[in-house]
């Protein structure tokens, strides 16, 4: 039987990955208040955080091999699932400065740190090199090194690719509807957060335990991005119907002019005047006006309409995986526990 990971287990790791980071840095003799502000930016940036992704390596490990994870097994396991962390702490430092937001995780944004300010750019650079530095330590000699290493450069790439679609789609302070589009929200679902968050574990943990075949990883990708994109759906439905104490943060898509689900939907089916409530409305940040586009969505029913493409979409999921070829070492129970922490979640 596989054993799930837990976020206590998961942590003990990650010690031994800063004193291998830090022992890399000091090989070049820096300054004590350089490899100080490294090791600070290391666990503010990486740590406190739910590690969902990074946790996923060695819970998808443990289910392909069916069994636990030897000590070995999950170290090497939870060492890339640190490393998607470390991608995670990359792209949220950067998009944080980007966006100009104020909190993370409760916690004022790294950049907003005293002291910190736009050194946090560079900061956000060296926590990506962190994932090479470890690659190269622990996985030099694994017969698909390279594969890893083209894996992260290339999930990087898409992320970027659809962080640049959603920043050039919806500007914070140029509300424009005309370039929201279903397809450009697909887009940037799928490269933005699909990829990094769902795909990426469960790839790397096939290639750890070298069965990332051709017909595995196209399987895989089949089936873990429209996961991805219900997740993000479901993620938007939440920031505006879920409840604050539930979802841990108070929802701000309609103030962010975020190219939401929401909004996508409403756009197909408003008439021109409830068009206009929403030209009006949108995008601005003054409760009133958020108040009428919520108003506006509930007009339109659309909680109604998210719970009707909420069955279509986990339906078309589990029939995706109940089609799964298990005879190269795939094994169904990696997508149906990822879709068990997703289903009718509240938060």
């Amino acid at each position: 039987m596989a054993k799930q990971t837990n976020l206590k287990e998961f942590e003990a790791v990650f010690p031994k990955l800063e004193k291998v980071l830090l022992e890399h840095a000091e090989q070049y003799k820096l300054p004590k208040q350089v490899v100080d502000w490294y090791k600070k930016s290391l666990e503010v940036n990486t740590l406190g955080g739910k590690c969902n992704r990074g946790m996923s390596v060695p819970d998808s490990a443990s289910l392909l091999l069916g069994r636990p994870l030897t000590e070995d097994e999950y170290f090497r396991a939870a060492t890339l699932g640190w490393m998607t962390e470390l991608l995670q702490a990359f792209f949220l430092v950067s998009d944080d400065i980007m966006d100009g937001s104020i909190t993370r995780r409760g916690k004022p944004c790294w950049y907003r740190h005293e002291g910190v300010g736009m050194i946090a750019i560079n900061d956000a650079f060296m926590l990506e090199s962190a994932i090479y530095t470890l690659l190269k330590k622990f996985f030099r000699s694994h017969p698909r090194y390279v594969d890893l290493l083209e894996l992260f450069h290339e999930v990087t790439f898409q992320t970027e690719i659809g962080q640049l679609c959603d920043l050039l789609t919806a500007p914070e302070d140029v509300v424009n509807l005309d370039n929201f589009s279903m397809e450009k929200y697909r887009f940037i679902v799928i490269y933005k957060t699909a990829y990094y968050s769902f795909y990426l574990p469960v790839a790397l943990a096939l290639y750890l335990l070298d069965i990332a075949t051709p017909g595995n990883l196209k399987q895989a990708e089949d089936i873990l991005i429209p996961l991805g994109e219900y997740f993000q759906v479901q993620d938007d439905y939440l920031d505006n119907f879920g409840l604050p104490e539930h979802i841990g943060k108070i929802g701000t898509d309609i103030q962010d002019n975020k190219c939401s689900w929401l909004v996508n939907q409403a756009l197909a089916i408003v008439t021109p005047e409830q068009r206009r409530v929403l030209e009006e409305n949108y995008g601005r940040k003054d409760k009133t006006k958020e108040a009428a586009v919520k108003k506006l969505y509930d007009e339109l029913k659309l909680e109604q309409r998210y719970k009707e493409y909420e069955e279509k979409a986990v339906g078309d999921i589990r029939g995706l995986i109940d089609k799964i070829d298990e005879s190269q070492g795939l094994r169904k129970g990696v997508f149906e526990a990822f879709l068990a922490k997703i289903y009718k979640r509240s938060k």
